[in-house]
């Protein structure tokens, strides 16, 4: 019985070092993501899209009316 106290108080000594070896990880930084700002550019906006189709649609509109307003 006394091999259970042992072997818990052993374990939570280790379980007490991760932790404050994460909590030190953690706030040094070693958890930051410096990869994916640097290819952030590379990925496509959704909004933006939209608003290329809007202004070609306008565009469209524009070109339709000159070219009547031409004849």
């Amino acid at each position: 019985m006394s091999v259970i106290f042992v072997l818990i108080a052993v374990s939570m000594v280790v379980a007490g070092g991760f932790l404050i070896g994460f909590l030190w990880a953690v706030k040094k930084g070693q958890y930051d993501d410096h990869y994916s700002p640097s290819v952030r550019i590379l990925f496509d906006d959704e909004e933006l899209k939209d608003q290329e189709k809007i202004k070609t649609k306008n565009t469209e509109e524009t070109e339709t009316e000159s070219k009547s307003s031409e004849d």
